[in-house]
């Protein structure tokens, strides 16, 4: 972590913008930025440092203590990145998903693709754990995306579970939080919750979050601390296997109304066979541009 300056922070926050863009699209991964820009360990360990023995620690040596362990001034920036792209990129995303959707998936299928190789390129040593982790990754995510939504469900058991698990799901690389929470029956009760501001649900939903996020954290720790390169094979996994959701061209299936948002369930197919105007080849611009930018935030991120 050292010692880091204002540009620095600034750059941490650019990077928390980037983790919200990618969050609005689903089926790519706020975790996905946060690995091919160079934080994901730090932030993984940032938030595995939080936990009940803080409340001793700020008994006995103060706030100041308590933000340097919890490495307060990465996680603020950070946020503030991500909070502000959900507050303002947000709506360029999703009318960019409403009117020009080929673009925009091209442009996150380069980007993705090419994570593939930064983030693969992190493993040390290749061996048949290493293999076999990849192919689990890519064949758990492959297999998510093609799970079709379950109907609405609303028991506050069920709805702490689905909090844990999309937050764990959104500081996964490949893997999108809101993706899951379709898949699981519970974004529209928990969409219509936030609307209707009913207190109840939103604070189940919001500690399942919390818990699944600290918890999830201390796993993935762990993990990087003793099966790095198995770990970092499986999250290569995950983002292969996510590739399939993110596909520009797409034929639809069958659409469903939640609330004010609409879930459309697809199918990829051929550009040569999308039915309008494929749009190959300022796709494939877009692509290349999302694939050149995986490259410049890995150099950016390199430079200390």
């Amino acid at each position: 972590m050292g010692n880091r300056n204002l540009l620095d922070y600034i750059f941490i926050t650019l990077k928390g913008i980037a983790m919200g863009a990618a969050d609005v699209v689903p089926g790519v991964s706020g975790g996905t930025i946060a690995f091919i820009s160079g934080i994901y360990e730090e932030l993984i360990t940032s938030i595995n440092n939080i936990n009940l023995g803080l409340l001793k620690t700020l008994k006995d040596d103060g706030f100041k203590t308590v933000w340097a362990k919890v490495n307060g001034n990465f996680l603020l920036a950070l946020f503030t990145g991500i909070f502000i792209s959900l507050f303002s990129l947000a709506t360029l995303v999703s009318w960019l998903l409403e009117n020009e959707p080929i673009l925009l998936w091209s442009f996150f299928f380069g980007l993705v693709a090419a994570s593939v190789f930064f983030v693969g390129k992190e493993i040390q040593k290749w061996h048949l754990g290493t293999i076999s982790a990849l192919v689990i990754g890519a064949l758990i995510a492959f297999f998510i995306t093609t799970l079709p939504p379950n109907e609405n469900v609303d028991g506050l058991p069920f709805l702490f579970l689905s909090g844990a698990l999309a937050v764990c799901a959104m500081i996964l690389p490949g893997i999108s939080g809101a993706f899951i929470l379709v898949l699981l029956g519970s974004y529209k009760t928990i969409l219509d919750a936030v609307h209707e501001r009913d207190v109840k649900i939103v604070v189940t939903v919001g500690i399942g979050a919390i818990f699944g996020l600290l918890s999830f954290a201390k796993l993935l720790k762990w993990m990087f601390t003793n099966y790095k390169n198995i770990t970092l094979a499986l999250l290569t996994g995950f983002i292969v296997g996510s590739l399939n959701k993110i596909w520009p061209w797409k034929r639809i299936l069958e659409t469903k109304v939640y609330g004010d948002k609409t879930v459309i369930i697809d199918t990829n197919t051929s550009p040569l066979s999308y039915e309008g105007d494929p749009q190959i080849f300022y796709a494939i611009l877009a692509a290349l541009i999302g694939f050149s930018l995986i490259f410049i935030l890995e150099k950016t991120a390199s430079k200390k």
